[in-house]
């Protein structure tokens, strides 16, 4: 899909605006975890991320953008030249406590910290999968990503608030071909996780045998 993406946005002289900030959720090797893996990317995207999901800086607010000195305008003008042009006019540089997290975060002992926790919000979304899975409803997501999209067909945001007293997000929030999906997230102590698992499993075994 990348793949197409890129070959698009070089056909068509746009630019890509790539967040890759749940890169760090990804394992297996077939899935490239840099938009510049792709071939000719360099000429049409920006990629940005984040420390926000890698190691909880989501209130810290720290991040990065890279913008190839390669990226042009149809005109020829450079695209890194404005943004840094951009930034330097209204981004005044994260604190100082926020750059010495990022810096910390990125030492050997702070990217093995950062792999904990993301294998933990996997475990998490894995048991999620689990409970959900004996609904019988189509379930996307969980492998590369701390979140799951269950297909129920229609809308049960409320359902699931009301009955197992647990808060989702409804898919039509991200656009109409979210219509009918609820999104799950892995975010969260491992005790809420299992409560929240456990919840299903029950209701949804009673809900399931009086229909």
């Amino acid at each position: 899909q990348l793949e197409q993406l890129v070959s698009f946005a070089l056909d068509r002289n746009a630019v890509i605006i790539f967040d890759s900030a749940y890169a760090g959720f990804i394992r297996g090797p077939d899935l490239p975890r840099s938009i510049y893996e792709i071939e000719g990317a360099y000429r049409c995207a920006i990629e940005v991320s984040s420390f926000s999901k890698l190691i909880g800086f989501t209130g810290v607010r720290l991040g990065w953008s890279v913008v190839p000195k390669g990226l042009k305008y149809e005109n020829g003008l450079s695209i890194h030249e404005d943004w840094q042009r951009v930034m330097a006019t209204f981004f005044n540089g994260a604190s100082n406590i926020a750059q010495a997290g990022g810096l910390a975060a990125l030492t050997p002992e702070g990217i093995e910290e950062m792999r904990k926790l993301t294998d933990y919000y996997l475990e998490n979304i894995r048991l999620l999968k689990e409970a959900l899975q004996p609904m019988g409803h189509p379930i996307y997501g969980g492998e590369a990503a701390p979140y799951l999209w269950v297909n129920f067909g229609e809308e049960r945001f409320d359902e699931f608030l009301e009955r197992y007293h647990l808060l989702t997000t409804p898919g039509s929030g991200f656009g109409s071909a979210g219509k009918g999906f609820l999104r799950f997230s892995g975010f969260g102590s491992r005790e809420d996780i299992l409560e929240a698992a456990r919840r299903v499993k029950h209701e949804g075994a009673y809900h399931c045998s009086n229909r």
